[in-house]
């Protein structure tokens, strides 16, 4: 083996193992993001504290979608609060009360980290609900990570330009070598 190959040799094993490594991650989280749907589950990521104790900020949470008449006091569903509320992303909280009323049945929440439920109350229009089944620590940081426009350039940008610079330094190797111009075919053997 030349001084060349053997100096080669550590840089493509760790080249191997950055494949791999980049492989199995990308099949875990393509199970993240396709799994729940197959199932039938909403997939949700925790992004605050407000449910802390229960789940932690990181989180995904994976919720079935149940005809509204089924929820009780104390299943956590996933919703967006009413206009008035000042809050204009999803909340993942605790149900804490159900009131019925001529229009149907009025919600409060409560976060279970807070000191106090909700301070609105609202009505949910669609005839069913994603409630919250499971949820799974941690795995919902690669998609805060993606969220963010600069991180998932980083993300993206880093290993595209490592592979674009592994194909230039491959392509330059195989032009560089010596090409033997007198090789000639051999004779072609003829079976008979």
């Amino acid at each position: 083996m030349s001084s060349a190959a053997r100096r080669r040799s550590p840089l493509r094993k760790a080249g191997a193992i950055a494949t791999t490594l980049a492989a199995i991650a990308t099949f875990l989280l393509a199970g993240v993001v396709l799994l729940p749907g197959l199932l039938g589950l909403e997939r949700y990521v925790i992004t605050g504290g407000s449910m802390s104790g229960t789940f932690e900020r990181g989180a995904v949470v994976l919720a079935q979608v149940v005809p509204v008449d089924d929820l009780a006091v104390g299943d956590i569903i996933t919703y967006m609060p009413p206009a008035d509320s000042g809050i204009s992303e999803l909340v993942t909280h605790r149900i804490e009360s159900i009131t019925a009323s001529a229009t149907g049945p009025v919600f409060r929440t409560h976060g279970d980290a807070n000191s106090a439920a909700d301070s609105w109350t609202f009505q949910l229009t669609a005839p069913t609900q994603a409630r919250v089944d499971v949820a799974v620590p941690h795995v919902g940081w690669a998609f805060i990570a993606l969220a963010d426009k600069d991180l998932r350039m980083l993300i993206i940008g880093v290993p595209a330009a490592l592979i674009a610079l592994m194909s230039v330094v491959e392509v330059t190797r195989v032009l560089s070598e010596p090409r033997n111009a007198t090789a000639q075919p051999g004779p072609v053997p003829v079976a008979g």
